[in-house]
């Protein structure tokens, strides 16, 4: 019964974001309240919430003062070369700036965290989407898959829990699959250029005027299907193969009546009043540090970026109204990205409290056929993009994959085969909804999370087949 109600609960949360009868926040809240009661354990409700907002309370803090970190290096500039660089190499082509956004995600994820890798793409690419009147799903979805791929570095986390759980070397998991993480990369890429010709193709050729900052939002779930919308600081020239006006939301309401997203296109503005061009080698320095830091875990990275945003404000900004002003310029996208980390921890302290999601994990693992025995690895490589999609990294690796790779050693596959099949599912595991990172992707690109579900999932969950196709074509799977 207890694997029924789970995957009910969250059929019911997936299908109320993507229709948007429900927000996500409050879908959140009420519907695993609503299933706990139902599954007779509404008594401990609230001891469940309390585990669930615990283990997630460090990672909330660390996005709250992230968002204001990189906040401010965005508005005294830090980013601005990084912008013209990507202007310079897009040219106002559409092709170009999404090849781009794939291209930079995938650099930035090198540092092993999601936030981090979302919080720069967007910085810098969104004015840029905005200008040209692109699709911001396109950006969060190629974002969120070239993330995906590469978050199986060693000291990104999922390879490093299957190496905990399996007693091995992380090295030993991780090298040999480099050729196949390769190939999904390259398909990442080639999404990407495909997509910007799509979009391309819907907008036509486009020039970018620099002296205009007003546009037009535009999400499109069909991605390049629809007739785009064109933005104020454009001159289109219309080219043949646009396409129709299917699946296009050009009105959407953000509830912010459009101020923020002025704001963010200023981000561009040579002459806005936060630069601080003479601080540009300490602020550069700072977030160079910062990054060392986190990868070599110096500190709890919580307390880094409530350090890093501590220095920040108080160099770049020393007079208190400036720094209140800068910390009230971003407190939109902390409430936003900080409540939906707490409303995700009463999702998964239902999940895990009411045992649901060990008896969902134990009947997957139940269903697979004994004839499937010898190629366990495949298996683990299928079943890993709807476990660690519905259930966190720490579930899947900590609590399925063992029994797994137990099952795999009775018909001889070997422990390392099945770690890293269990790497596959990355690319669709980085836009879950149990994935805080996910919610500052989506929250600064102002995308509502059931668009950017729709979009991905299909992409996302391609790129995985791709890998694991690429792993076991290489032997390494």
């Amino acid at each position: 019964m207890l694997t029924i109600l789970g995957f009910a609960m969250i059929a019911t949360f997936l299908a109320l974001i993507m229709t948007k009868k429900m927000s996500p926040i409050a879908a959140l809240v009420l519907i695993p309240a609503l299933f706990c009661v139902a599954v007779g354990k509404g008594a401990h409700l609230g001891d469940y919430v309390i585990d669930g907002v615990s283990s997630l309370a460090p990672t909330a803090a660390m996005l709250m003062f992230a968002i204001v970190y990189f906040g401010v290096m965005i508005d005294v500039g830090l980013f601005d070369p990084v912008v013209r660089g990507i202007l310079r190499f897009c040219k106002a082509d559409p092709m170009r700036v999404v090849v781009g956004t794939a291209v930079l995600a995938a650099i930035v994820s090198l540092d092993g965290d999601g936030s981090t890798t979302f919080m720069i793409t967007v910085s810098a690419m969104y004015p840029l989407y905005k200008r040209l009147g692109m699709s911001l799903v396109v950006m969060t979805g190629v974002a969120a898959m070239a993330n995906g791929v590469m978050n199986t570095v060693p000291w990104g986390g999922p390879t490093a829990r299957a190496a905990t759980a399996l007693k091995l070397d992380a090295a030993d998991i991780f090298v040999p699959m480099i050729p196949a993480l390769l190939v999904g990369l390259l398909g990442v890429l080639g999404l990407a250029y495909l997509l910007g010709l799509r979009e391309r193709r819907r907008l036509g050729a486009l020039r970018l005027d620099e002296e205009s900052v007003e546009t037009k939002e535009t999400v499109l779930v069909g991605a390049g299907t629809g007739a785009g919308a064109g933005g104020g600081g454009l001159e289109k020239r219309p080219v043949a193969g646009g396409g129709g006006a299917d699946d296009v939301d050009n009105d959407r309401d953000d509830g912010d009546g459009g101020d923020d997203d002025g704001d963010l296109l200023k981000g561009l503005d040579p002459n806005r009043p936060t630069l601080r061009p003479r601080l540009y080698w300490f602020n550069a320095l700072l977030t160079g540090t910062l990054i060392t830091a986190m990868i070599l875990e110096l500190l709890p990275i919580p307390v880094l970026f409530l350090l890093g945003a501590a220095l920040a404000l108080s160099v770049n900004y020393p007079r208190l109204p400036d720094q209140k002003a800068r910390i009230a310029a971003h407190a939109d996208n902390v409430l936003n990205v900080s409540g939906m980390v707490f409303a995700a921890a009463v999702f998964t302290g239902v999940l895990q409290g009411t045992g649901m999601v060990d008896h969902m994990a134990g009947w997957l693992v139940d269903t697979v056929p004994e004839g499937l025995g010898p190629h366990m690895a495949l298996v683990t490589g299928v079943l890993s993009l709807p476990l660690t999609y519905f259930m966190s990294n720490d579930g899947f690796y900590f609590g399925v994959l063992p029994v797994l790779a137990e099952a795999g050693a009775a018909h001889g596959v070997t422990p390392l085969e099945m770690a890293r099949a269990s790497l596959v599912g990355q690319p669709l595991h980085m836009s879950s909804p149990l994935v805080p990172a996910v919610y500052v992707l989506v929250g600064m690109a102002r995308v509502e999370f059931g668009d950017h579900t729709r979009f991905v999932v299909k992409w996302a969950a391609l790129t995985c087949l791709l890998i694991l196709a690429a792993g076991i074509l290489f032997g390494t799977i």
